[in-house]
């Protein structure tokens, strides 16, 4: 999509115009080019006003020097062809002001950064990492071209590197973050686990707790690593620590906890767990987890009766579905055709319905995400808590 023709014409003036107005103060040789610079630059809107963009481009990059009065207009150009998805141009423009070898430091500086920025736009991560990495050489523009390495690492999946950049930023800009840290270590923990090279997840997983000790996603993943290695209690241990880390991801371990309960015969110290945790945070998902400990414990009428007073306090869409398949196992009040009709709108309820929200942007979904899809923040996505029908 092209500019409006109004746009690049308050873009180019001024500069066309300081070019002419500084004329007299260049050499001779310099002085006898721009008598042609009217011509060219009246042929260059002429190529606008015909919608021939390319080529009145080419024509006001070959034309308009690049000096220090000029200079923030051909980069204002090139910022401006980028925001609008037009990279190839971006970089055509910040590529000739690079070129000049008139510029000071400063100047050279931030026409790198937004190369950078075009390279990185146009997924040439190598070309822009390479730019990052000379500006964080040199000191300048410190701070984004470290933000900006890390978003190329972010997507390239390469923590070690991350992990290395964080921690320069940290430092630079004098903030903690080692939640972001630990969150790069568990990458490295899951992508570990998922070659079943347990050891090497269980020391990232580690790392990421060193890091932060509030760290869910380091005890979900540890809690993951002990229970495929049969070591029950450990993973016991490790879930459990995530009450005292973040209480609404609870229900996110209460089955596989249930299941290492299960696997050392420790139903009563499942029941115990449960229950207190309940009496503290009141959770539906561990509700659930509660009730199937209690069917398994004292039957189909006891975990229905449990339900039903859970309701009654805190209705939500899965505690009623969880009611409705406790009545259908029973067999009574309404039909068989009934009670399956209900428990499948239940599901689909509860299917549809969001799971997940950012705290920060507001985006929902039904995956939990570590590092938000939207805003790309981490640790702002938790579980969104009960689903009231209300």
């Amino acid at each position: 999509m092209f500019f409006s023709v109004s746009t690049l014409l308050w873009l180019l003036l001024p500069l066309a115009a300081g070019s002419g107005w500084g004329a007299g103060r260049l050499e001779q040789r310099r002085q006898s080019a721009r008598k042609d610079l009217p011509s060219a630059y009246f042929k260059g809107l002429n190529y606008l006003l015909n919608e021939q963009a390319d080529k009145a481009i080419e024509i006001f990059i070959k034309v308009l020097e690049v000096n220090s009065e000029t200079v923030e207009t051909h980069l204002a150009l090139g910022s401006l062809f980028r925001r609008r998805g037009e990279v190839e141009r971006a970089i055509r423009v910040h590529q000739n002001i690079i070129a000049r070898p008139a510029l000071d430091k400063a100047q050279r500086a931030r026409a790198l950064l937004e190369l950078g920025q075009d390279y990185l736009k146009a997924g040439l991560f190598d070309r822009a990492e390479n730019l990052f990495l000379e500006l964080a050489e040199i000191r300048a523009h410190t701070d984004q071209a470290l933000r900006l390495l890390m978003n190329i690492y972010q997507q390239e999946r390469e923590w070690e590197k991350a992990i290395t950049v964080c921690r320069r930023l940290s430092r630079v800009i004098n903030a903690n973050l080692n939640d972001v840290i630990a969150q790069y270590h568990c990458e490295l923990a899951e992508a570990a686990y998922g070659r079943q090279e347990y050891d090497v997840a269980r020391e990232q997983a580690r790392r990421a707790l060193q890091n932060d000790r509030g760290c869910v996603r380091a005890s979900l993943v540890m809690g993951r690593i002990e229970a495929s290695l049969g070591a029950h209690r450990e993973a016991i241990k490790a879930w459990r620590r995530i009450e005292v880390q973040d209480p609404h991801y609870l229900g996110e371990i209460a089955p596989q906890l249930a299941e290492s309960y299960r696997a050392v015969d420790d139903e009563a110290g499942l029941f115990q767990f449960l229950q207190e945790a309940l009496n503290r945070h009141a959770d539906v998902a561990t509700m659930l987890a509660m009730a199937d400990v209690i069917e398994q414990r004292q039957g189909l009428d006891a975990a229905e009766a449990f339900v039903v007073s859970w309701l009654r306090r805190k209705p939500s869409v899965r505690g009623l579905h969880r009611l409705v398949g406790l009545h259908a196992a029973q067999g009574s009040g309404l039909s068989p055709n009934d009670l399956a009709i209900l428990k499948g709108i239940m599901e689909e309820i509860v299917e549809h319905r969001r799971r997940y929200v950012c705290g920060h942007c507001g985006f929902s979904g039904r995956t939990l995400y570590w590092q938000c899809p939207s805003c790309h923040r981490w640790n702002t996505v938790k579980p969104a808590g009960d689903e009231h029908v209300a």
